[in-house]
């Protein structure tokens, strides 16, 4: 039977302009944009700060409940109830001419709602929330094809439902009914994918057959293969079923009898077609089109060179160990994970065998995985309301032949997969082994005995990681440097003795690469701050005589290094940023010195777009750190790797540390969280920086240090890379991604001359924030920090008068000629005790109108904020819905104008 076009579309044309000819049909549309607006630009939105649908993706299956049975209901319900059903079945047309017809225009429908929402609701609303103009089509700060993968597969879902609500239309001849009947079909996919099945046998794997599944990767900006054949599966079983029902007239109660259980035959055998082949094709995840800017979910072409760098008498050897079901937050690596692997396979041919194997917990697979090292790793999740700890498998080993072999045992939510891939292969097979080494300090970077606590210090993470890649060793500064290293890592110089330090400095001046974190307040550990002494070597309280400390070289300021390097360092000088893109942990955090560098910082921006190491990274935190400048006539090329932004100045380590007394009565330095901060200076701070000699350097007078050959990178904070940050970076703890670690590993790559990784481990979605909220939250932010200064300014003022005070008091008792030695030390006891204890009322006193005005100034912010947010919030609500209103509105007066024109005048009543 052929189709005939005219015949549909006759169909089609009656259906959607009847819909749309009344103005309930734009009131639908007013009441979807206003509810798809509702629900993505929510509290949350703005807190998360972040120009994307992720809060409407969570509830637009449940949205769909609602909308698609308001729109499908009367499609045949409304025949049936005015008795125009069997007028339209004698036409001259097949049933499935008829039910094309309805089914497209009820997608007509469902389009102009989802079109008026993409363009109105969602477009204009974020380039109004970024700052940029909404009459500019093509100037937008925010990912635009990301959005547009969102409203494809909010498109095609809806398309799949509305196959079901027919059938719902089709049961009965009443419109509420059908909706009813409508929401209920309709609930079954949406409810398999948000039901948390418990785990008994394959029953668990009755949420891939729900409408969510399938909806997070086009929420991830992917548009997968499965994905659209699941729905267009979806669409053409229920239309097969509707097109059954429309036809009963023909087969129920004929001469042979009802032929219903030959249908039922008919589809149950479509529904197991169709099933198997979504099963088929779930097996090409790696099937999918990558719509965000970035390309992130697409192989970089580091890695395609790198798969055909591989010798073919060498094959690498990936296998993979996952667990087949997964908590939510996972679920996103598990398919990125298996979708690179799969392209893997494909790009590199017979150069790559990929072996994927699904491992439960207690299965012969989970004990082959153990054996390569790789353990289940317990996560917590959160499903049905109710948090749970599940063990899960989600690692790789990665193998060239016998002898070399590279184990991942864990993807975690944060680990950038493909760089952690691609990076593993090209470890296997390289031929050359680079040598990173780490200089020993009192920092014990690398790990080993620390005989100043008689303890073994643990590796850093940062060590590890370096040791995935690299042949890492630990190198003494005790005689002169003589290994061979791509890059020598040196943390905390300023700690090396003379004889040390004079080694060190040897070394760098022969133009050998080095990375250096000095740091004026190393958070891990204050004891090893530059301005304290050194540890003392064995001994102890308990170990018999302790042996004193050797001195610093330089006092701790490591005066021969910035020579060498032409910078200024002060040891005790720390930088401190008012700027924060994260209003929302400004009271977790321990102080301003606590400092945000973005790409969008307030000033020239807190990265360089000068060196591949600094450029294209999105956001850092780097706790306390110093600053370096450059010195006039250095002769050397510097340049700045990160800044603060415009909101910076210093504060001093004496205002910023205090010592109190710790155990054996000795001191100890603690964080001084009530210090006074200067105001902004309005200076960009040097943060880390690289320094590198000029091509044929030549030695003056006026530049003794000119000659020498540099090649450094120095960062001014070694907390940068502690290992919380690693546990921030794997887990997105915080709703962070930071670029920590991906900074601290490009230093190293760029020293050791390797760049190739460097773009792919930074490659990941741009940090697009909500510029013109944060514009206007950032005058009151700056407002409360400055009037939380004044209070504590003016509390030390007021505290310092009453000292002076008392001492006044006591030196006119001490110059009292009439009183002896005696007198005056018992009336000068009294006055002390009397005055001290007024003092600790008066501090008291202080104390509380400082910390009552610094709440009464972060509650009047907090206050103005929340204004901010919600009146944006209300208007990306109010605005989207109004073209439609006012399109309805015109209709309206159209209709009425039409509906006077041809009334005959003598019927019309006269005045």
């Amino acid at each position: 039977m052929a189709l005939r076009p005219h015949v549909i579309l006759a169909v089609f044309k009656r259906n959607f302009l009847s819909y749309f000819s009344s103005v309930i049909g734009y009131l639908f549309v007013v009441a979807f944009v206003g509810l798809m607006a509702f629900r993505a630009f929510t509290p949350e939105f703005f807190a998360d700060n972040q120009a994307t649908l992720d809060q409407l993706n969570g509830w637009f299956s449940l949205i769909l409940l609602f909308i698609i049975p308001a729109i499908a209901m009367t499609c045949w319900a409304d025949e049936k109830k005015q008795g125009t059903d069997e007028l339209l079945f004698t036409l001259p047309a097949h049933d499935v001419e008829i039910l094309l017809g309805k089914y497209f225009s009820l997608l007509a429908i469902y389009t102009t709602a989802l079109a008026f929402s993409f363009v109105f609701g969602t477009t204009i609303v974020l380039k109004f929330l970024t700052g940029k103009s909404v009459f500019n089509p093509i100037d937008y700060d925010f990912d635009f094809m990301l959005i547009l993968a969102n409203y494809i597969g909010y498109w095609i879902s809806g398309a799949a439902l509305l196959s079901a609500a027919m059938v719902a239309s089709v049961l009965t001849n009443s419109p509420t009914v059908a909706f009813i009947l409508g929401s209920a079909f309709c609930a079954i996919p949406v409810a398999l994918g948000r039901i948390a099945f418990p785990d008994w046998g394959n029953l668990s794997k009755l949420n891939n057959l729900g409408i969510d599944e399938h909806l997070r990767d086009f929420g991830l900006g992917m548009v997968p293969l499965s994905g659209i054949l699941y729905f267009v599966s979806f669409a053409g079983f229920m239309l097969y079923v509707n097109l059954v029902m429309i036809a009963k007239r023909h087969w129920s109660g004929g001469p042979h009898g009802s032929m219903g259980w030959h249908y039922l035959a008919r589809g149950v055998a479509l529904a197991v077609t169709l099933v198997c082949l979504n099963i088929a094709v779930s097996g090409f995840a790696g099937m999918r089109a990558d719509f965000t800017a970035e390309r992130i979910y697409s192989v970089y072409p580091t890695t395609r060179e790198t798969l055909r760098s591989i010798d073919p008498k060498k094959p690498v050897v990936i296998q993979a160990f996952v667990s087949p079901k997964v908590p939510g937050e996972y679920v996103a690596t598990r398919s990125n994970l298996i979708g690179l692997l799969r392209q893997f396979d494909q790009i590199g041919g017979d150069k790559v065998r990929v072996r994927i194997v699904e491992t439960d917990q207690f299965s012969t697979a989970a004990d082959e995985a153990k054996g390569f090292g790789i353990n289940p790793n317990q996560v917590q999740s959160q499903r049905g309301g109710k948090f749970s700890v599940e063990s899960i498998f989600m690692g790789c080993v990665i193998s060239s032949g016998s002898d070399k072999e590279v184990v991942i045992p864990f993807f975690d939510v944060g680990t950038p997969v493909e760089y952690e891939l691609t990076r593993s292969i090209r470890t296997i097979v390289a031929s050359k082994e680079v040598r990173i080494g780490i200089l020993t300090t009192d920092v014990k970077m690398a790990g080993g005995f620390d005989p100043a606590t008689f303890r073994q210090s643990p590796e850093w993470r940062f060590v590890t990681e370096l040791k995935k890649e690299y042949k890492v060793e630990q190198v003494m500064a005790d005689s002169p440097i003589t290994g061979s290293y791509d890059v020598l890592i040196a943390a905390l110089p300023s700690s090396l003795t003379e004889p040390q330090m004079q080694n060190f400095v040897d070394y760098v001046k022969q133009g050998k690469p080095t990375l250096i974190f000095d740091d004026p307040v190393p958070l891990f550990n204050l004891g090893n701050a530059p301005r304290q002494q050194k540890p003392a070597a064995g001994g102890g309280p308990f170990g018999g005589q302790q042996a004193p400390p050797q001195p610093k070289a330089d006092n701790g300021k490591a005066t021969r290094l910035m020579n060498l390097l032409g910078v200024a360092w002060d040891n005790g000088e720390v930088v401190f940023d008012q700027y924060t893109p994260h209003p929302e942990y400004t009271e977790l955090m321990i102080g301003p010195e606590l400092i945000w560098v973005g790409a969008k910082s307030p000033g020239a921006g807190g990265f360089s777009g000068k060196s591949p190491v600094s450029s294209g990274l999105q956001e850092m935190l780097v706790p306390f750190p110093g600053t370096i400048r450059q010195r006039e006539n250095a002769g050397l090329e510097f340049i700045p790797l990160l800044r603060s932004s415009t909101s910076s100045g210093t504060i001093a380590w004496e205002e910023l540390i205090k010592e109190t007394p710790s155990f054996f009565g000795m001191g100890g330095p603690q964080i001084n969280r009530d210090a006074v901060h200067m105001l902004p200076d309005g200076e960009q701070y040097v943060l880390a920086a690289k320094i590198k000699s000029k091509p044929a350097p030549a030695k003056t007078d006026k530049d003794p240090f000119a000659a020498e050959q540099v090649n450094v990178i120095y960062v001014c904070d070694i907390d940068l890379v502690s290992d919380s940050m690693f546990d921030i970076r794997e887990r997105d703890l915080y709703n962070l991604r930071l670029d920590n670690v991906t900074f601290a590993l490009d230093c190293v790559d760029d020293l050791a001359g390797d760049e190739a990784l460097i773009p792919l481990r930074k490659r990941r979605a741009r940090e697009r924030t909500l510029t013109a909220v944060e514009a206007q939250t950032q005058v009151f932010t700056k407002k409360r920090n400055e009037e939380r200064d004044s209070a504590e300014k003016e509390a030390k003022k007021q505290l310092k008068e009453a000292q002076e005070r008392l001492q006044k008091k006591v030196e006119a008792v001490q110059n009292d000629k009439t009183l002896d030695d005696r007198s005056k030390m018992q009336k000068s006891r009294i006055l002390q005790e009397e005055e001290s204890r007024r003092l600790t009322i008066e501090e008291s006193e202080i104390e509380n109108r400082k910390k009552q005005q610094i709440e009464k100034a972060r509650n009047e912010s907090e206050r103005e904020i929340r204004s901010i947010e919600f009146r944006y919030s209300l208007l990306s609500v109010i605005l989207p819905p109004i073209p439609a209103l006012l399109v309805g509105f015109w209709v309206f007066l159209r209709r009425l104008a039409d509906e006077n024109r041809n009334i005959n005048p003598d019927r019309l009543i006269k005045q």
